[in-house]
């Protein structure tokens, strides 16, 4: 059976020991330094106590190091991937390449999407270097991932939820060349969510004041099984900026829908074990998002942008159907409460939020009438009562055991089997007298059996065989419970171990004899690398750069000329504007360029 991953992300070991309660199967999270989100750093003691919690359930930690490493920084980066190494870290996500010329421990490598996984060749590549597994681009359509497949045998990683970068990964440089933050160093400013006006040569506005670079957010949530069919072995949560709220929500949602299809499959299977029970009902519209989008992963559609906001805009609720001195009468389905943040766009198409105040019905009361406007569709970005009810909910993963407990002789033995049928057991050697009250004494010792408190087990059934009924008191059947379970834990964890064998990094001829600064080489080992696999010269990275003029700066799929109808596969030759598009914020103008064979939009820095 194939084993379907579900990864999720963890800003801090909080957010990761509530994704692990709340059903994901791994976890990957940011080292102390060196992690594509600079933000979110965490320190050797949380990730091996995030590492110990996971284990107990078979899930696994992946750690991210994953932006590009100067030359002064590599002994510390080979130091800290084997402190990671030593913690028990199932494996590194990385991009530079320079870290596979290091001193490494037998690790398991990623390739991180920032590795720019896109072409066919460039991921044959990677596989042929020897990563265990490929993050694929968020580009990439279900063909192109069947296609994937069929030509490699390696592990394939895919984005299902989440926010979106606009770039290709990994050939983002607009954040370092307007202010010399590097997204490939985990410094990224967005400036993919800021204004720009689309002007063309002649300098006719076609857009004005827009964020043409802003994304919606991604949710493949009705193509699970379409993405578990094509080859995909772990279906990953974006988010490592997230609260705990958000994954639990987000996690527990996916959760259930994966395990439906499992459920039906008998192909696939989890790999991890233990059931989550929250108390309340998933839903991805009422936490935080752009409005939704697929992406490219059905082709390109329409509208994978929101050019009027790069806010969260939550869930459309219903409309103002009359406003009144001080409320308005709304129709809607949903209940409103105290405290709910409401959002709309005006007429000129500008996001407006109001605070709910008091709610009577269907008229609510907000904290200002001014800006309200009949017929107005209305979302609710921040719902009260359901945040209330995610902080309330402490829903711990549970894994089934069954105790069989046996009275012979002088000897009292419990054995717990948990549902992946690792067992432990302990015994008493001790007379144990006969119980007076056969049906008393029974009722008792499943009982005390049962009470597995905040333990990660969940009793499915208890087994008793006894010649005669056993008298045990609470504190001896607690004190053998207790043991029990601390050895089964310990077996599972023990089982589980990948083991380890000595990390070979192969040098396959690049496709190619030239590298770019694209290639995001900005340390020795990195050029060693590339020089070992044919490559023959070498461009310094961006991030060394001292000239961006002329250069690219952003390479997406997201395509102006097509959001705005001027597309020319998609009209005809009479109807073609070919004059020059640019990018024009309040400080540059940026050149676009557009590659149709690949549908594919350029953005240069004159």
């Amino acid at each position: 059976m194939k084993k379907i991953e579900l990864l999720a992300p963890a800003k801090n070991l909080e957010a990761g020991i509530a994704a692990i309660n709340y059903g994901a199967d791994a976890i990957y999270i940011g080292a102390p330094k060196f992690g594509a989100r600079a933000a979110a750093g965490n320190t050797l003691k949380d990730i091996k106590e995030l590492i110990q919690y996971a284990h107990q359930y078979w899930a696994k930690v992946y750690i991210t190091i994953n932006t590009i490493l100067y030359d002064q920084e590599l002994n510390e980066a080979e130091q800290l991937i084997h402190q990671l190494y030593d913690i028990g870290a199932d494996a590194l996500i990385v991009q530079d390449m320079g870290i596979l010329e290091m001193n490494l421990p037998p690790i398991e490598l990623h390739a991180s999407t920032q590795t720019h996984n896109y072409d066919l060749d460039r991921i044959k590549f990677l596989e042929q270097v020897g990563f265990k597994r490929i993050i694929l681009a968020r580009e990439l359509s279900l063909e192109q991932i069947k296609e994937i497949r069929k030509n490699t045998s390696v592990e394939l990683e895919y984005f299902i939820h989440g926010a979106l970068c606009v770039s290709l990964s990994g050939q983002c440089y607009f954040s370092q060349a307007l202010g010399g933050r590097s997204a490939n160093r985990g410094e990224c400013s967005q400036a993919c969510r800021m204004k720009y006006d689309l002007v063309d040569e002649e300098g006719k506005v076609i857009a004005k004041d827009k964020y043409l670079l802003s994304l919606k957010d991604l949710n493949l949530s009705g193509h699970l099984q379409e993405i578990m069919e094509s080859g995909i072995c772990s279906l990953k949560i974006e988010g490592r900026l997230k609260d705990s709220t958000y994954l639990k929500n987000v996690t527990s949602y996916y959760r259930q829908a994966i395990d439906q299809i499992i459920d039906q499959n008998p192909n696939f299977e989890k790999s991890s074990s233990g059931v989550i029970n929250p108390s309340f009902q998933p839903d991805l519209e009422r936490t935080f998002n752009r409005g939704y989008t697929d992406y490219f992963f059905t082709g390109r559609i329409p509208e994978i942008a929101n050019f009027h906001t790069p806010k969260s805009i939550g869930k459309e609720i219903g409309r103002i159907i009359d406003i009144r001195k001080d409320h308005f009468l709304i129709e809607t389905q949903y209940e409103l409460h105290n405290g709910d943040g409401l959002c709309f766009f005006n007429k000129n198409n500008l996001l407006k939020g109001i605070l709910v105040n008091g709610v009577q019905g269907n008229k609510i009361f907000p904290n200002e009438m001014n800006m309200l406007q009949r017929n107005a569709i209305l979302y609710r970005n921040n719902d009260h009562e359901f945040a209330k009810e995610l902080n309330r909910d402490q829903t711990r993963r549970k894994i089934a055991i069954d105790f069989y407990l046996e009275s012979k002789d002088d000897a009292i033995t419990l054995i717990a089997t948990d549902e992946n049928g690792i067992s432990a057991s302990v015994q008493h050697l001790e007379q144990v007298k006969s119980a007076k009250n056969k049906e008393m004494a029974i009722s008792n010792l499943k009982k005390q059996l049962g009470k597995t408190g905040d333990s990660i087990y969940q009793v499915n059934s208890i087994d008793l065989n006894y010649a005669q009924a056993p008298f045990l008191p609470a504190k001896l059947l607690n004190d053998l419970r207790r043991k029990c379970l601390q050895l089964l834990t310990t077996s599972r964890i023990d089982s589980h171990k990948t083991p380890t064998s000595r990390l070979l990094i192969a040098h396959p001829k690049y496709p190619g004899k030239n590298l770019s600064y694209m290639g995001n080489v900005v340390n020795c080992k990195a050029e060693e690398f590339y020089h070992k696999c044919g490559v023959e010269k070498i461009e310094k990275g961006f991030e060394l750069q001292k000239d961006y003029s002329g250069k690219t700066i952003m390479t997406t799929k997201h395509c102006l000329r097509h959001e705005f109808g001027r597309c020319p596969k998609e009209i005809s030759t009479q109807e073609q504007d070919n004059k020059q598009l640019y990018l024009v914020d309040n400080k540059k103008r940026y050149k676009l360029e557009f590659n149709c064979q690949r549908c594919e939009m350029k953005i240069i820095l004159e």
